[in-house]
């Protein structure tokens, strides 16, 4: 890493731990609008967790680092709390990204249930009070290929979805643009099923913050489908369809419908057409716009982007990540090592030259580097 992105990644560090996050306090005074937006360059860069490829995920320093690279939108993924409290965290089991493992008070909190047809063990949200959560600290996820995050583990507590909306309107005013906000409702049924239903409580914290509209810079993302249909109903803001890497998958509302409706099903042509009735974009991984070959090099593009725009959708696929252990072959570098970073810039180029409109991206400064279409 360049000596520049060291100090500033450790001085966004600082400045959130030193001044306890007065940032968000700050917050409160609601900035200027200030132009450009975040939808002002193609493609859109989506900061896949925050700046999760340099600061642990889903924490405040993640996200502010980048806005400070200059990400156009963050995305935190939502869950809830046993109190009804929306917070940032990949899932709703909390052992791999939280020290609660070693926390002997909560030990009793560990447990085994299903989550989305899978069998998971752990500690659980949906057990655990906000201010119980606030008492838990932030790890690294994937230690083993992001070392160099895990030495900041335990720096940063757990964020509302309150506090990620402060933080991004707090640094408008010095990045001198809007900064997108780009939600997922995870476990929408699991939720559902325990009466801590999210869609209403997403859609009541933007409206409450001066996101009304579809000009508003936010995107609600959702693997699920009827969840999407009903925020349809509730909210004109942006919605984007997600769709699992395995297309034989069922979203899980779905399954447990009934219905028999797969990814696949839902990446034809006929398909996407459906999707474009609620949704204003869709979120693939990105092997159904660029597949893999058997010795995990590039294959060749399928027509998945050229039917998404025939249906008036956005294309914005996931997840772009520099380390060898997730770029196709002909881009990875000879280091052995498991952080070691290959040529994501390369990966990059293919996927624009497909047509995409937007990324999700863990080093959102990599993709913002080589981005040339801004107005």
């Amino acid at each position: 890493m360049a000596k520049g992105k060291i100090l500033t990644l450790f001085g966004v560090c600082i400045l959130l731990i030193v001044s306890g996050l007065t940032v968000v306090a700050s917050a409160r005074i609601k900035p200027p609008l200030q132009t450009p937006g975040p939808d002002t360059c193609s493609p859109t860069i989506i900061a896949h967790r925050g700046a999760s490829g340099y600061i642990p995920e889903h924490t405040l320093g993640s996200y502010a680092l980048a806005i400070t690279m200059g990400a156009d939108y963050i995305e935190p993924d939502l869950v809830m709390t046993k109190d009804g409290q929306l917070i940032a965290r990949h899932d709703n089991e909390l052992g791999l990204t939280t020290d609660v493992a070693h926390r002997q008070e909560f030990a009793d909190r560990h447990r085994t249930q299903i989550v989305d047809g899978n069998e998971i063990t752990g500690w659980f949200t949906e057990d655990f009070t906000l201010a119980e959560i606030k008492t838990l600290k932030a790890i690294e996820r994937i230690p083993d290929i992001r070392p160099g995050n895990a030495r900041i583990d335990g720096a940063f507590k757990i964020p509302t979805f309150q506090e990620i909306i402060n933080l991004a309107k707090s640094l408008q005013g010095s990045e001198r643009r809007r900064i997108g906000l780009y939600p997922e409702i995870k476990h929408s049924t699991h939720f559902k099923n325990l009466s801590l239903p999210m869609e209403r409580k997403v859609v009541e914290i933007f409206h409450k913050n001066g996101y009304n509209g579809a000009d508003s810079p936010v995107y609600i993302q959702s693997f699920e489908v009827n969840n999407l249909k009903e925020l349809k109903k509730m909210t004109s803001l942006r919605l984007l369809q997600l769709y699992e890497s395995d297309k034989s998958l069922q979203p899980a509302d779905q399954a447990r419908l009934g219905t028999g409706l797969t990814y696949g099903q839902m990446s034809t042509p006929e398909g996407l057409a459906e999707v474009a009735k609620y949704a204003y974009a869709v979120g693939p991984d990105k092997s159904y716009i660029i597949p893999r070959n058997d010795d995990n090099s590039l294959g060749e593009p399928t027509t998945f982007v050229n039917d998404a725009h025939a249906a008036g959708l956005k294309v914005h696929p996931y997840t772009f990540r520099a380390e060898n252990e997730f770029l196709p072959k002909e881009f990875q570098s000879d280091d052995p090592a498991r952080s070691a970073r290959g040529d994501l810039i390369g990966e990059l180029r293919a996927y624009i030259a497909a047509g995409i409109d937007g990324m999700f991206a863990d080093q959102p400064n990599i993709p913002v580097s080589i981005r040339e279409n801004c107005i």
